[in-house]
């Protein structure tokens, strides 16, 4: 149930907000909170969604998680999404406040998938190496991907730079499978 205009809208709505209030990054801080909550702890995402569940009883139940964690000018945001039957919708835009969050920042989100976990010394290499190419500031996304054999793949925007040994593999399987170097006889 995604709704990119809806989260697009309520996003943009907290921002404005929150720039006028001087919370952009407490703000930041808690949908951060959001998205770790909601990727970790399922039974949220299952009380955001359920029909059931009356409006007020939700308050009440997100209140009491949320208590101490996040700010009241989100918390508040949070009550108005329930108002408003749009709970369900929080995660997609915590997502989305954090992407226009990027942007009023200037700030890059570079991806990083690799066969085994780097360290903190390698990450910090390569988002220097990354931030000399990019004008922007750069964040980077850890991630590992086993299947990928070795070597990384680096996303970033709409670009994507693959040097991973199961790319260079499908590559050579691909040329055997073509055989451009025996000439077809009939």
């Amino acid at each position: 149930m995604q709704n990119p205009r809806l989260a697009s809208r309520y996003a943009k709505s907290l921002i404005d907000l929150v720039q006028e209030k001087g919370q952009l990054e407490a703000v930041q801080s808690d949908m951060l909170f959001l998205q770790q909550l909601v990727k970790s702890n399922r039974d949220v995402v299952s009380l955001l969604k359920s029909p059931i569940i009356k409006a007020d009883k939700k308050q009440k139940i997100m209140a009491a998680i949320m208590e101490g964690r996040i700010s009241a000018t989100t918390l508040a945001f949070i009550n108005l999404l329930i108002n408003k039957a749009r709970e369900a919708f929080l995660p997609e835009i915590a997502v989305e406040y954090t992407r226009q969050y990027n942007i009023i920042k200037n700030i890059s989100v570079v991806k990083i998938t690799t066969a085994v976990a780097l360290d903190n010394a390698t990450l910090e290499t390569i988002r220097q190496k990354v931030a000399s190419e990019i004008p922007q500031q750069v964040q980077l996304e850890p991630a590992v991907n086993a299947d990928l054999i070795g070597g990384f793949v680096l996303e970033t925007n709409d670009n994507l730079f693959d040097a991973s040994v199961a790319r260079d593999l499908h590559d050579i399987k691909k040329q055997f499978s073509q055989n451009i170097y025996v000439s077809s006889i009939r």
